[in-house]
């Protein structure tokens, strides 16, 4: 939902009073087009704002969304593929989407433009987090500030759950991951009167949330304002990230290719990280490129880097300057198991030889090492030689756990 909330300003059925249903992904299993937290929403005459598959299920979930706005009722959609039908509506890929579709305004806990309006103003890059019921009567709670959100300490959360201690600290340990984390993901917890031994009890159906959490983005830092430092900044902001552009040389980093980073930084690039990590701007999203091949640079600027506990550190270089690299940092006293984290030589081995496929490379290693390439598999290969899903199948339908829907070859002048 949050990805509609900038357009809602200039879309004419929320300008015009329509009343509207809202469509979103919940769970998914297998092969899916777009993440948990995708939204559509769908106006009284039919109108859309949004997508959920591409096109394989909006159809139906229109239909459907037309349906809840007549009866004010919400209901959860399946959609999977049917091999036995072609003609059934479905998802060709093979993969499994759970779609909640509500009215706004049904209730009069429940989310409503009113709401989201408020929301509208906030840059499309805040922080920001929603957290909507979807069983019952519904309701939703706005997060401001997710990193720092302390749900026992909430009272909107209480009233969401019904007021019970118990429930919100169960709560409590399944949202603030999703929350801290940026993520989004189902949250279920067992109402207080369903938590009896007596076997006679009915129990009744759990409190099920969902939680959408969107922080500012991670920053990519990038020191050696050269050819190299030019390609990856366009990469890096095409990933999502803000990018920082850094040398201690301002005859290179004043140079106007490198306008369109978020910030350019003169300094010492060790003495700029240790100021940032000080002042709390890096963390564990943080990616350091390290492309200065200047030992005076790289050593010191390593060395603080490696401490910080960043999502990744990569340094170019040849394999001669990668041993001399280790070398000196072991003289220096960095911990071998630090040193295990160093993606040195940067990048993966794609044949990389222009300053634009070294920045796909070190890009493609980048988002190897946050997925499952980088929880054990060493070897990435095409994906047509594979077998198998591929991505990790799992049920669409939650559990009690919250599901959430990063050494190159040549040695050429670059080295």
């Amino acid at each position: 939902m949050l990805d509609l909330i900038p357009s809602l300003e200039s879309w004419r059925p929320a300008v015009s009073g329509q009343r509207c249903a809202v469509a979103t992904i919940v769970a998914a299993g297998g092969s899916v087009p777009r993440p948990l937290g995708t939204s559509m929403l769908v106006s009284e005459h039919g109108d859309v704002l949004g997508s959920l598959s591409g096109g394989c299920v909006e159809g139906a979930v229109v239909d459907a969304a037309l349906e809840a706005m007549r009866d004010g009722g919400s209901r959860l959609e399946s959609f999977g593929y049917s091999a036995e039908d072609a003609f059934a509506v479905g998802l060709s890929c093979g993969g499994e989407l759970e779609i909640h579709i509500q009215p706004l305004g049904s209730s009069l806990e429940a989310m409503d433009f009113a709401m989201l309006n408020n929301l509208a103003g906030r840059h499309s890059t805040a922080a920001l987090a929603l957290i909507r019921r979807l069983d019952a009567g519904g309701g939703a709670v706005v997060v401001q500030d997710p990193v720092r959100f302390r749900a026992m300490e909430s009272p909107e959360l209480a009233r969401l759950v019904g007021d019970h201690p118990a429930t919100v600290y169960a709560a409590a340990a399944q949202l603030e991951p999703l929350l801290q984390g940026g993520r989004a993901g189902l949250v279920r917890v067992a109402p207080p009167d369903g938590c009896s031994d007596s076997p006679d009890q009915t129990h009744p159906e759990p409190i099920t949330l969902f939680v959408e959490s969107r922080l500012p983005a991670a920053r990519m830092l990038i020191f050696g304002a050269n050819d190299f430092g030019a390609a990856l900044l366009p990469a890096g902001k095409l990933l999502g990230y803000d990018v920082t552009l850094g040398d201690a040389r301002p005859a290179f980093s004043n140079q106007s290719r490198f306008l369109a980073a978020n910030q350019v930084v003169t300094d010492w690039p060790h003495r700029y990280l240790a100021a940032e990590a000080a002042a709390g701007r890096v963390d564990g999203r943080t990616v350091v490129c390290v492309l200065t091949h200047d030992p005076k640079f790289d050593i010191p600027l390593l060395e603080t880097a490696l401490g910080l506990g960043l999502a990744y550190v990569g340094a170019m270089g040849s394999r001669r300057s990668h041993r001399q690299r280790i070398d000196a940092l072991l003289a220096d006293g960095t911990p071998a198991e630090a040193l295990e984290r160093l993606h040195s030589p940067i990048g993966l081995d794609l044949g990389a030889v222009t300053p634009a496929e070294v920045a796909v490379s070190i890009t493609a290693e980048i988002i190897a090492s946050r997925g499952r390439a980088g929880r054990g598999s060493t070897t990435l290969a095409p994906l047509k030689d594979g077998s198998g899903p591929i991505h990790p199948t799992s049920e669409p339908r939650s559990t009690h756990e919250p599901r959430s829907t990063h050494e190159p070859r040549q040695e050429d002048p670059w080295t």
